[in-house]
Order: structure tokens, then sequence, then C-alpha cells
């Protein structure tokens, strides 16, 4: 006699995998949240290893490697593999975007801030793949190489949103902070757009083109790089304000001053990297500190709300 499955079995399978997925924010959710969040800032750091190694056009054609070939093949050497280990990571974000949202569907409605969250983080990887594809097709343009790193920081800031959201009541909020304080941060979030900004042109015009063929935008790359470094130490500036003014709200007070550690260690990174004829490690690990210096900005706005009781 044949196996055949109850024609029950399907409902009493999705009833079973329903009533398993999270009623409330727990471990799982958590832990997800976390992984967006690494994942997010790792494709940053991969991206960034294509570019300073040379191998921007690796994998010379998308969404394949080669016109005949998914996968990097043996006469492309390391540039392929590198190239072709960042798009892995794409498919590594989409799946923990995916996984985030299924625990999230249980509590949608009464969690709707983090589903909406990882909706856009979702989007945003699908959105992120297709310009990782124009860049290749435009063969490395700086502008679209500029725009597609923008858009990996944006979606940290959304990545870190998520993490903090996660560990805060649902709820409408209200802020805790004095206006000027709050003027004072938007400020110095602007600050931190500018210096991103203009960083990103400095790149663009710099030697770390991804492949000796891609063009540069013809700027001098010289002025960017103190144009670029003079909103930064206004942020810095401002940063001091914001720790002293933040001294007596404990939950804010070490944001800020984790924002503080955290533009110390980026100047002090872009000083090296300048004075020492822009290393690729150095060039590397200042991308992934300006990613993660927009994220400990975005919590720090986030701080100064309240859920209202």
């Amino acid at each position: 006699m044949p196996l055949t499955s109850s024609p029950t079995a399907a409902p009493v399978r999705r009833n079973r995998f329903y009533t398993w997925l999270p009623e409330a924010i727990d471990r799982r959710i958590k832990v997800f949240a976390w992984l967006s969040f690494f994942t997010e800032l790792a494709i940053i750091g991969t991206g960034g290893a294509v570019r300073l190694t040379g191998s921007g056009l690796g994998c010379p054609t998308w969404p394949t490697c080669t016109p005949d070939s998914l996968i990097p093949t043996a006469e492309m050497g390391i540039h392929g593999v590198i190239e072709f280990g960042n798009r892995t990571m794409t498919g590594v974000l989409s799946i923990v975007a995916v996984i985030m949202l299924v625990l999230l569907w249980r509590i949608r409605a009464e969690r709707r801030d983090l589903f909406s969250l990882a909706i856009v983080l979702l989007g945003g990887i699908l959105a992120q793949a297709i310009v990782g594809g124009v860049t290749v097709w435009t063969g490395l343009n700086p502008v679209i190489v500029g725009f597609h790193y923008v858009v990996s920081l944006g979606l940290v800031c959304v990545a870190a949103a998520l993490v903090y959201r996660v560990y805060s009541p649902a709820g409408r909020r209200e802020r805790i902070v004095p206006r000027w304080y709050a003027i004072v941060s938007h400020v110095s979030t602007l600050l931190l757009a500018v210096t991103i900004a203009f960083g990103v042109l400095t790149t663009g015009a710099g030697p770390h083109s991804g492949d000796a063929a891609a063009g540069r935008n013809g700027f001098n790359a010289e002025l960017l790089q103190h144009i670029h470094a003079w909103p930064a130490y206004a942020l810095f500036a401002l940063t001091i304000v914001l720790v002293i003014g933040a001294w007596r709200m404990p939950r804010l007070r070490w944001w800020t001053i984790g924002l503080l550690v955290v533009e110390l260690v980026q100047v002090a990174v872009g000083i090296y990297q300048a004075r020492n004829g822009l290393p690729e490690l150095a060039v590397g690990v200042h991308m992934v500190l300006a990613a993660l210096l927009a994220a400990v900005m975005t919590v720090v706005l986030l701080a100064q709300k309240r859920p209202v009781a």
C-alpha cells in the first residue's frame, strides 16, 4: 500500500509552525536582529576588500560571474574568488532578513515598528544587489560605486535601529532631552552625512578604483581629503557637547561616549592613512568604522525618546 500524506497533514504542519513562531520578543528575534546588523556591517568589509584588492571586475558580468559560469573559474584567480565571495554575502544577508521577517510574522501587528524595519532591510538588500550589478555593468563607475557604499551604510543604520527597538517596548514615544540637545544632535547627524559624502568623493578620486581600467571622478583627491576632515572635526566638537549634555542621563550618556570613542578611532585611522599613502588595510578599516559611526549615531537619536507609559 503506497504511503500517502493525510489531507490534514499540511494544515497541521502549518499550524505547528505558526505556533512555533514567537508570540513576543524572545531570544530568537534578538539573535537575528544582531545577525542582521553584523552581516550588514560585514558586507561593507567584504565590499571594501573587493575594491582595495583590485577585484572589482573579478567577476566581469552580473548576475553570473562570467557569461558561461555562475561561479568563478580557475583562470580568474584570486580576484574572481574575492568578488564572488562578496556576492555570496548578499545571499547570506537575504536569508537572515527573510528569517527575521518570518520570526516577526506573528507579532507584526503589535510590533509594526520592527516588522517595517525588517521589510526595509530585505527590500534594501534586494535593491542593493541590483545596484551591485549596475556597478559591474558600468565598469566600476566611481559615482555608482559611491552610491553602492552609501546604500550599504544606510542599511547598517536600519539594522542598528532594528537592534535598538528589539530591546525597547512598543508604543508612542516622547522626547526626554531638551530642545537644544535634539537640535545639536541633528546638526551632528548632518555633519556626519557631509563627512561621509566627501569621504565617498575622496575615495572616487583616489588610487583604489577596484580595477586598473576603472575611471576616477576627476576631482583633486588631496584637496578633498582636507575638505572631508573639516566637518569631521566639527562633528567631534559637537559630540563632546552631546556627551556633557547627556551626563545625567545614564542610558544616553553611554551611547554618546561610544559615539565619541568611535570618532576618536576613526580620526586616528584617517590621519594615519592620509600620512602613509593610503594603505589598503587602513582604508578598509576607515570604511567599516564610518558605517559603525553612522550606526551609533542612529542609536543616539533613538535613545533621546522613551515610550509613553
